[in-house]
């Protein structure tokens, strides 16, 4: 871990923030970091990349991939000495997307009737509801239910498990998630407890576990991931789906998008429908 924890946050034209991010997603080496990318100004073209590194190597490479961009400006921020993360999350509303309703535990008391409430503790996990990858996860999956029920579901890459439990939420009875990271696999399971909802997370790389095999195959996948591992495992979630089956792509920005369809396509998918939401694409597609 780092001596002093910090934020770097890098500003400027969508168009290179955006070639930033990609960059940054292609680089072995920052797999790691936590980022995100969102519009701050839409009026100045104001794009803000903000990071979370961990250690000291982290800190340093993605300021150095940051530096091949002149026209961002770079700001490097000491946080406080304290639980940042909780404080952050403490911060952020709840999310509504279609009828799933996401909030953490210092939003109890907003929960509403009439929808599908999520409670979802974090952690050093990745996703909150906030981001608008898993926002338009959450979005397609609330309209596909509006004429389908899914009996078996895979996440793939579940993070806070947000994405497996909404499906056991809504009457999936198979639901199962996969993390490569031991830490999130433990917190998307304390979330399932919170919500009572079945679903096995394991703790995996990829599609090949015996458990995920055994269960397949899926009505649908989640996939919300990075573009260069969805690339890598078209053909793994194509077997994974039954034929006619669907799998949800996130994770990746639009400028990814072509890259991303052009290898499920090549594997006999058909792109449903897509969801843009700030720089991030979200993206519907059925296996023929």
């Amino acid at each position: 871990m780092t001596t002093d924890a910090v934020q770097i946050i890098a500003r400027g034209p969508r168009a290179v923030a955006e070639a930033a991010a990609e960059a940054i997603d292609a680089d072995p080496m920052l797999e790691g970091v936590t980022y995100s990318i969102l519009e701050e100004d839409e009026d100045r073209d104001v794009w803000r990349i903000d990071a979370f590194p961990t250690t000291e190597d982290e800190s340093r490479d993605f300021a150095s991939a940051l530096a091949a961009y002149p026209a961002l400006k770079v700001l490097v921020e000491k946080l406080a000495d304290a639980d940042w993360l909780a404080m952050a999350l403490s911060g952020l509303p709840p999310v509504r997307a279609g009828r799933f309703f996401v909030y953490g535990a210092h939003d109890k008391g907003r929960a509403p009737v009439n929808a599908v409430n999520l409670r979802i503790e974090a952690g050093a996990a990745f996703g909150t509801g906030h981001h608008g990858t898993t926002v338009g996860c959450l979005q397609a999956y609330h309209d596909l239910l509006k004429a389908h029920r899914y009996e078996r579901v895979l996440d793939v890459g579940a993070g806070t498990g947000v994405l497996a439990i909404a499906a056991a939420r809504t009457g999936t009875p198979i639901a199962v998630g996969t993390d490569i990271d031991a830490p999130s696999v433990r917190i998307a399971a304390e979330n399932a407890v919170l919500n009572k909802a079945k679903v096995r997370f394991l703790h995996a790389s990829g599609l090949g576990h015996a458990s995920v095999r055994e269960k397949a195959p899926y009505d649908l996948v989640f996939a919300n991931i990075l573009a260069p591992p969805l690339v890598a495992l078209s053909h793994d979630i194509k077997l994974a789906l039954k034929p006619g089956g669907i799998a949800i792509l996130s994770g990746l920005l639009r400028t990814q998008e072509r890259r991303v369809l052009a290898a499920y396509r090549s594997k006999g998918f058909t792109l449903v429908r897509r969801i843009h939401r700030d720089a991030w694409a979200t993206l519907v597609i059925k296996r023929n």
